[in-house]
């Protein structure tokens, strides 16, 4: 674990993220970054998927992964902690007239499923907020098909050290159950680790306007007028590494960096 994850249960962190993501469920899933079709096609053309595949994303949220990949695949699961989560996921393939899905409520370290159930198993933007990004890579591992496809989507923290702590000093303000972002020279290791083997890899940019983000975060009192000080700050050197700029007078944007890593579970 990380000295953060030291400093913080996994039951008060697992707390905070329900807490987080029950108030969150219907403004994260409408988030123009978070439903966008061109980056979920992406997600699903990098998996290489196809019709003869079983899908599971592990905390799967509004359910938006599993959506974009039902129209492909044979079936797909999405599994998360958040009831009110896997409610909005529900309503959303309902609304979609999606026949070959489910949703399943578990902790993502301990997966309801037997080993090898899954011919792609996937994670978008969830392991910045995993305590122990490792012990949930080995259940996304364990319930993996051998031969099939682990696909880890996230945000990137920045190369440089300093631009990287900050960048993870301002989440955790914003949004109390972000745990930890990693750059790409540790999350990639991280899976190698796993007895993955990294096939292909992808990266975009995920734009954001500071104003609607915080809309749809719920900070601790005081702390969104932190974030917005910390932001105005870093214009000046990119302190964040998330390429902060001005848009008008009052606007700030800024991008997070995404990467999509597809690994291969040996085939034994």
């Amino acid at each position: 674990m990380t000295c953060y994850g030291d400093a913080v249960t996994s039951a008060s962190h697992q707390a905070t993220i329900v807490d987080q993501f029950t108030r969150q469920a219907v403004p994260f899933s409408e988030a123009p970054g978070i439903k966008d079709e061109q980056a979920l096609a992406l997600l699903v053309a990098e998996s290489g998927a196809g019709p003869d595949d079983t899908v599971l994303d592990v905390a799967c949220g509004p359910g938006l992964v599993v959506a974009a990949f039902a129209r492909f695949v044979r079936h797909a699961t999405g599994v998360d902690i958040t009831p009110a989560m896997l409610a909005r996921a529900r309503e959303i393939a309902t609304a979609r007239g999606l026949t070959n899905v489910q949703f399943d409520q578990s902790d993502v370290t301990s997966l309801p499923y037997a080993d090898g159930s899954f011919t792609i198993v996937s994670s978008r933007f969830a392991f910045h907020h995993f305590l122990d990004p490792a012990a949930v890579l080995a259940e996304m591992r364990r319930v993996c098909a051998p031969g099939g496809r682990v696909v880890v989507v996230d945000l990137l923290a920045s190369d440089d050290p300093a631009k990287a702590k900050a960048m993870n000093e301002m989440e955790r303000l914003r949004d109390p159950s972000h745990a930890r972002a990693m750059p790409l020279a540790e999350l990639e290791p991280l899976i190698r680790d796993g007895d993955l083997t990294i096939r292909r890899r992808a990266f975009y940019r995920l734009p954001v306007e500071l104003e609607a983000v915080l809309e749809r975060s719920f900070p601790a009192p005081g702390d969104a007028d932190r974030v917005r000080a910390i932001f105005a700050a870093s214009l000046a050197d990119d302190a964040l590494g998330l390429g902060a700029r001005r848009h008008g007078e009052r606007e700030i944007r800024f991008e997070y960096p995404v990467v999509i890593l597809v690994a291969e579970r040996p085939a034994r």
